[in-house]
Order: C-alpha cells, then sequence, then structure tokens
C-alpha cells in the first residue's frame, strides 16, 4: 500500500486489543487507509457497517482488525461446542475466500484464534478435518458454508461477528433474498 493513501490516523491510536495492534505493526500496517479510518470508530463501538471503496483501499482489514479485536475481547459462550465458529465471513467467490484468509493468518498466528476455511469445488473433506478440529473465524463461500451447515458439520449458535464481503455481489448471485 502506497504512503499517499493513508491517513494520520494510527491503528495504536484505537482503542484495540493489544494482540492485534501488534500483529498489524509487525506486518507494517501502522496508519489506517481512508475506509479504515471511517469504519474501525464504527465497528468498535459495536456498530454495524455497510463499507463501499475500491479494491486495494484496506476493506478486508478493517472488517479483520474488527473481528479479531471483538472475538479478543468478548469471550465466548460458557457451553460452545467444538463445531461452533464465533465469527463467519461469507464471501462470494472461492478466490475471495482464499484472499482473506491469507489475509487473516497474521492475525490468526499472533492471536492464537482459528481459522477456517470452506469453498466449493475441491478440499471438502481436508476442509472438514480443519472445521472439526474447531475453529473461531469461518470464512468462506456461501454455498459450502450453507452445506456444512445443513449437514450439521458446524452450528452457527455461537456466531459474535458476521461480515459479508461483496454484499452486492452475492445479492447479484442470488444468495441474498
Amino acid at each position: 500500500m502506497s504512503k499517499t493513501h493513508l491517513t494520520e490516523q494510527k491503528f495504536s491510536d484505537f482503542a484495540l486489543h493489544p494482540q492485534v495492534v501488534e500483529a498489524l505493526e509487525k506486518k507494517g500496517f501502522y496508519n489506517c487507509t481512508p475506509i479504515q479510518a471511517l469504519a474501525l470508530p464504527l465497528t468498535l463501538a459495536g456498530r454495524d457497517v455497510a463499507g463501499q471503496a475500491q479494491t486495494g483501499t484496506g476493506k478486508t482489514m478493517a472488517f479483520l482488525t474488527s473481528t479479531f479485536h471483538y472475538l479478543l475481547s468478548h469471550p465466548a459462550i460458557d457451553d460452545r461446542k467444538v463445531n461452533q465458529p464465533r465469527a463467519l465471513i461469507m464471501a462470494p467467490t472461492r478466490e475471495l475466500a482464499v484472499q482473506i484468509h491469507a489475509d487473516a493468518e497474521p492475525l490468526a498466528q499472533a492471536t492464537g484464534l482459528k481459522l477456517g476455511l470452506a469453498y466449493g469445488g475441491d478440499g471438502y473433506d481436508k476442509q472438514l478435518k480443519v472445521l472439526e478440529s474447531g475453529v473461531d473465524i469461518l470464512i468462506g463461500t456461501t454455498g459450502r458454508l450453507i452445506d456444512y451447515a445443513k449437514q450439521n458439520h458446524i452450528n452457527l449458535g455461537a456466531i459474535q461477528v458476521v461480515v459479508l464481503d461483496e454484499a452486492d455481489r452475492m445479492y447479484d448471485l442470488g444468495f441474498i433474498k
């Protein structure tokens, strides 16, 4: 990301969980992009946000930062089962789901939160094995997520955060009515 697309707002200026700030800084993220500077105050206050900005402006890191902060700051329900993720991030395409997962990896490694990835086309059993070991954040395409839910491989009863990335595309594809 070019420094010209950054604001004066620093991630460390927000009341983010220290592990999140540390992970961001380890990846070289100190200053927010405009979409991050606008969205984070709202999401950190518990508000829902619909954001629109060009590709490469930091939308993904905005919602990942908020998601990791929330999960680290709010404990899971006491009777949470291993097949109950705490956050669900839905994407319209496999490529986008894989990219979100890759972007989330450094935060997961720094915080200890477990990621799962679910998308159609291949890897059903491999993906299922990861889910069965328990994940905090499940990232995936709507079709595969619906399949896993219908098969009772995942239970959405402990979800604390939901993200619809490119919700307009999911609507166009008929996943949102």
